[in-house]
């Protein structure tokens, strides 16, 4: 995350519609947007499939993976977040950006995830704090609940000394990186 000249902290748009566009992000403890080159992977391995799809930002933060994956074509975004004043920077974003397609909302993402019925979406991001644990407990839900369609993906991201957490019974590591401090993947059921 790079301040601009005005020492405000922004995210960059990497691709679709809205590539190049920076967005404003508040500067707050463990709040640390995907990398460019990260988000230009993921996207790259998810290209034949975003159009059109319903995605969930699960721990949205500065709503990097969500805004890309609208700017790039995704057919509705749904993005989680706990904090208030990242929360209400992403709903400024999204009416900056005029998009229709995205819904924030303010809530703890495992909470959430518990009180909502299960609706399936074709792609999941989840990149919680690195400093909680929130990442096995939040990918168990969404698989043992019935989160993920068919042919669904879900994208994982931790701190490299972690690593990624085992996949769920049933799911496999079908891609996975390094970059910087970054352990990232993407997983999807074994007989797809």
């Amino acid at each position: 995350m790079k301040p601009s000249r005005s020492g405000q902290h922004q995210l960059r748009i990497v691709g679709g519609r809205h590539r190049g566009r920076r967005l404003p992000v508040i500067d707050q403890p463990g709040l640390r947007p995907t990398a460019d080159r990260v988000r230009e992977t993921l996207f790259n391995w998810v290209a034949p499939t975003i159009a059109g799809a319903r995605c969930l930002d699960l721990f949205a933060g500065s709503g990097a993976l969500g805004l890309e994956a609208c700017s790039r074509g995704a057919g509705e975004v749904v993005m989680i977040e706990r904090a208030a004043a990242a929360a209400r920077q992403l709903q400024a974003n999204v009416r900056t950006l005029g998009e229709s397609s995205v819904e924030v909302i303010r809530a703890d993402a495992l909470e959430w995830l518990a009180a909502t019925p299960a609706r399936p979406f074709d792609l999941i991001f989840l990149d919680p704090p690195f400093a909680e644990d929130l990442l096995a407990p939040a990918l168990t839900r969404l698989v043992e609940d019935g989160w993920v369609a068919s042919g669904g993906r879900v994208y994982v991201e931790r701190g490299r000394q972690e690593g990624l957490p085992e996949a769920p019974p049933g799911w496999v590591l079908v891609r996975d990186k390094c970059a910087g401090q970054v352990r990232y993947g993407l997983l999807a059921e074994e007989d797809e």
